[in-house]
C-alpha cells in the first residue's frame, strides 16, 4: 500500500469528520502489512490527526493505534487535546487510561514524555480535575479518603519535603487502571511531576471558584502558579515544532 496515499486519505477522512473511517484505514494497513508499517505512517501523521482518532477511544474494543502510539507521539496529542474544549474531560480520561495502562506498557515512559512538554502538567491537571479534593487528600495523607484529611493543603515546600515519603497504600489497592493508579504512579514514580500537576490543579480550582475562564485559570494564584512556573515543559525546539499552529486546523 502506498503510505503517502494512505496518509492523505486518513487526513481527508478526519477533516470530513469520519473518524471511524480513518481508524479503519489505519487498521487495514496494520492487518495487511504489519504493525511496523502502521508505525511508519503514525510517525508521519500530525499530532492533531493522531489525537482525533485516539480521543474517540471505545473501551468495548481494542484500538491498534492506542496500542502502538509512542510516548512522544502520545504526549504531543495529549497537550493539544484541550483545544477541543471538552469540559467533561471524558475523552481525555478515556484516551489517557487506554494508553497509559495498555498491556505491557510503561506508564512512567508515557507520563515522563507528557511532563517534558510545555502544557503537560496542565493536561494532567485536566485529567484529575473532577478528583481534586481526593488527590489533595492523597498528597497530604497518602490515602484518597477525604474523611481522614483535615482539608489543609500542604505548601509547595512541604510537598517537595514529602515527595519521597513511603507509600501508605499498596499499589494493588489502587490498581484500577484509572485516576487512583495514575495518581499513585505519579506521586511515587515521578514526584516532581506530581507536584507540578497538583499546583496547576490548585490554580484551576481557584479559577473555577472565581468564575474565571480557561485563559485566566493559571493566573488565579496572584502569579504564584503559572504554566511557565509549573510545567517541566521547557519544550525542546523539536517538541515545539510538533505543536505548530497548523495542529489546530482540524480541531
Amino acid at each position: 500500500m502506498n503510505h503517502l496515499a494512505l496518509i492523505t486519505k486518513t487526513q481527508a477522512l478526519i477533516a470530513a469528520g469520519d473518524i471511524v473511517g480513518a481508524e479503519s484505514a489505519l487498521v487495514e494497513l496494520a492487518d495487511a502489512e504489519g504493525d511496523g508499517a502502521l508505525l511508519v505512517v503514525l510517525e508521519q501523521l500530525p499530532a492533531k490527526d493522531i489525537l482525533a482518532v485516539m480521543r474517540e477511544y471505545d473501551d468495548s474494543k481494542e484500538s491498534v493505534i492506542n496500542l502502538l502510539v509512542t510516548p512522544e507521539q502520545f504526549a504531543r496529542a495529549v497537550v493539544i487535546e484541550k483545544q477541543y474544549k471538552d469540559l467533561s474531560r471524558t475523552h481525555l480520561r478515556g484516551m489517557v487510561n487506554s494508553v497509559i495502562f495498555r498491556p505491557d506498557g510503561d506508564p512512567v515512559a508515557f507520563l515522563t514524555a507528557i511532563g517534558d512538554l510545555e502544557g503537560g502538567s496542565e493536561a494532567l491537571a485536566d485529567y484529575f480535575a473532577e478528583r481534586w479534593s481526593r488527590v489533595e487528600a492523597f498528597a497530604r495523607t497518602g490515602h484518597f479518603d477525604t474523611v481522614e484529611d483535615d482539608g489543609e493543603m500542604l505548601t509547595e515546600a512541604d510537598l517537595y519535603a514529602n515527595a519521597y515519603a513511603k507509600p501508605r497504600l499498596d499499589e494493588e489497592e489502587v490498581a484500577d487502571q484509572d485516576w487512583m493508579q495514575m495518581a499513585f504512579t505519579l506521586r511515587y514514580e515521578l514526584p516532581d511531576l506530581f507536584i507540578e500537576m497538583l499546583l496547576v490543579l490548585r490554580a484551576k480550582a481557584r479559577a473555577h471558584d472565581l468564575g474565571l475562564g480557561e485563559e485566566q485559570e493559571l493566573e488565579a494564584d496572584d502569579g504564584k502558579v503559572e504554566t511557565g512556573d509549573t510545567d517541566r515543559g521547557k519544550a525542546t525546539p523539536a517538541a515545539r515544532d510538533g505543536l505548530d499552529a497548523d495542529e489546530e486546523s482540524a480541531i
